[in-house]
Parts: C-alpha cells; structure tokens; sequence
C-alpha cells in the first residue's frame, strides 16, 4: 500500500515539473517563433518614427531605455530603504518582537496587492500634488511595488544566518553598526539575488506604470519627462491594426524575455559566486 501512495505522489510530482517545464517552454517558443522574423537592429537601436505604430519606421529604443531606467531606479532606491530595515528587524530588535512581527506581515499583505493598485496609489498622489507622469513618477510606483519583495527575500536570508557568528562578533567587541558588516557580507548572495528578482519584476510590469510613468515616442533626458517601458509599448502595438506591427508586438515581447532570462541567469552566476567568498 505504501508503495502505491508513494508512485502516485511520485507521477503527481512528475505531472507538476513537466507541465510547468512545458508551459515555459510553450510560452517562450511562441514569442521567438512569431517575434524573430520581425526583429531587426532598427528595434534595438532606433527610435518610433512618425506613423511607427501604423507600419512606418522606427524601433523601441526608447522603451529598453525606459524600462531599464525605471527597473535600475527603482532596484537602487528599494534597495537603499529595505537594507536597513531588515538589518534592524534582524540585529536591534529581539526575537518574537511585535515590531518586527507587525513589519513582515505588513510586507507579506503588501507582496499580494497587484500592481495596478500600486499604480492608483501613485497616480492618485500624484494628482494630489499636481504632478503629471513622468519617470520619477514610474520610479517611485515600481519603487513601492518591489519594496515587499525585497525586504521579504533578504529578511528571510538573513534569518538563516548562525546566530552563534554574531554571538562571537559580540564576544570579540564588535558593536552592533560593526556586525552589520558581517552579517551583510554572509548574505551577499541573497541581497544579490533580492536586488535582481525585484528588478526583473520592475522591468516587466505594465499595470504600476501605465498611469505614473506616461508614454513617449522619446527617450526620457530628466526626472520629469514621460518615461516609455517595454510592456507598455507591447500594449500599443498589438492593439495596432496592422499586422506589420502587431508582429513587432512580438519582437519587443522577445528583447523583453531576453532582459529578464539575462537577469534570472546573472543572479544564479553571481549567486554561486558570491556563496564561495562568503566568510
């Protein structure tokens, strides 16, 4: 009987990969079977012309461009409000406290709340300030968006960090500001990876930034302009009419898998690395 159950449980786990392995694959191979034919060095180094969403000339350098602005703006400035938080929930405050307790259900409630909401909440502040989109707008949207995971992510690293190498920092001296330095270096490799899984979900949302980063035809040159992004310009061309577009709907979808498959496998390198110089 127990050999019967565990073939079962073992042919459902089988099931689960292979459709899950399936589904990337199915999901990929369409984007490079109907993207590929339409892509062209036009779409990586140049700009929408005049009548480019209705089969003219033109490329989406202006949305790798914005995207890659928002997601790097976003990442460092996630990154420089949720280090110090979790080095404070995990070296100033006790274990069990309700402050540190009340921090991570907050960022577990905040993890699940789609992204059109954070998208609201910005155009709404927005509006109030009398702010119109712009990058700094989708900055600070996609800012918010990421927060939850990265905090989430390093915070469960570093809980994973032995308790008896901080004890021994204590013991030989150290302050609490000078075993932030340890406790950092022992989780490089999951700041790392925090880093590039919330600029990979900053690179690839459409909903937080539809309303707070705008959309140009232009690179954004400051803070203040409208800031194009990928997803959305996948939007407007596959709501094109015209066929010659809707392929290159495709083509920007393909650039955009391509940035995301580059950071997922940059933060497993770098990870591996980072793991053999750990102290």
């Amino acid at each position: 009987m127990r050999k019967i159950e565990e073939n079962i449980f073992k042919a459902l786990m089988i099931i689960a990969c292979a459709i899950i392995v399936s589904s990337f694959f199915m999901i990929v191979g369409t984007v490079v079977l109907k993207g590929l034919p339409a892509m062209n060095l036009d779409m990586l180094t140049k700009t929408p012309d005049g009548g480019f969403y209705i089969g003219k000339e033109g490329g989406v350098l202006n949305a790798i461009m914005g995207s890659l602005y928002i997601a790097g703006g976003s990442s460092f400035l996630a990154l420089a409000i949720s280090l110090p938080i979790v080095l404070y929930i995990n070296l100033y405050l006790r274990k069990g406290s309700w402050l540190a307790k009340a921090t991570r259900l907050s960022q577990d409630v905040l993890f699940g709340i789609p992204s059109i909401v954070y998208g609201a909440f910005g155009f709404t502040v927005m509006m109030y300030f009398g702010l119109k989109a712009s990058l700094l707008g989708g900055i600070v949207a996609v800012t918010l968006l990421v927060m939850p995971i990265m905090i989430r992510t390093m915070d469960e690293v570093m809980r994973t960090v032995p308790k008896e190498l901080l004890d021994a920092s204590y013991s030989l001296g150290a302050t609490r500001l000078e075993t932030v330095r340890i406790m950092v270096r022992q989780s490089a490799p999951g700041i790392l990876t925090a880093v590039l899984l919330s600029f990979g979900r900053a690179i690839g949302d459409a909903a937080s930034v539809m309303f707070t980063a705008g959309f140009s035809d232009n690179i954004p040159q400051s803070l203040d302009d409208p800031a194009p992004t990928l997803p959305l310009a996948i939007f407007f061309q596959l709501s094109s009419p015209m066929e010659e577009v809707q392929a290159r709907a495709y083509a920007s979808a393909l650039i955009l898998t391509i940035l995301v498959l580059t950071i997922s496998l940059s933060a497993r390198i770098l990870t591996k690395r980072f793991s053999k110089n750990k102290i």
